[in-house]
């Protein structure tokens, strides 16, 4: 895998995108439009710097740079470790503010695959366990499921692994 493509400029008109034209092993491409993830009535990040990740069968999942990221508010998950063929072992994130926690609501890359690199230590955040997360302040859908963290946008077009049912395709 190459580097990072090039992002669409902001102005530029957003068409539908079917998760079943993404390719397989993912690409990475940079996303300049405002990512937002609240949780407890707190903006745990908020960055135009975001990287999409696009595989087949699966909503985008965005990546958020660390410098982007609350990460007082984030803290090693007890248990949760995963490895992705693609990107490698996976660390998960609990978010806590206050007394609110949120159990392995993230996840980050520490030692990313060669060819995945540019996510070291971006974070990406399950949109069902958080309050809120945005995409250019239009609220985004969770991907059905527990164990992908996609994020359904308006321009996004299924249907999408993860409901019961869709383990094996």
């Amino acid at each position: 895998m190459g580097p990072l493509e090039d992002p669409l400029p902001r102005s530029a008109s957003r068409t539908p995108e079917s998760v079943w034209d993404y390719p397989r092993p993912p690409v990475m491409r940079e996303d300049d439009r405002d990512v937002r993830v609240e949780c407890a009535g707190q903006v745990v990040a908020e960055t135009r710097r975001a990287v999409r990740i696009l595989e087949t069968s699966h909503p985008p999942v965005f990546y958020i740079p660390p410098q982007d990221v609350r990460t007082a508010l984030l803290f090693p998950a007890v248990s949760g470790r995963t490895w992705c063929e693609w990107k490698g072992p996976a660390q998960y994130w609990d978010v806590i503010v206050g007394d609110d926690v949120r159990a392995r609501a993230a996840w980050s890359y520490p030692r990313p695959e060669p060819g995945y690199a540019p996510l070291a230590d971006f974070f990406a955040f399950y949109p069902s366990r958080m309050d809120r997360c945005t995409v250019d302040g239009v609220q985004v859908m969770a991907q059905e499921g527990d164990f992908y963290g996609g994020w359904i946008t308006a321009e996004v077009r299924g249907p999408f692994k993860g409901a019961p049912g869709t383990q094996l395709w």
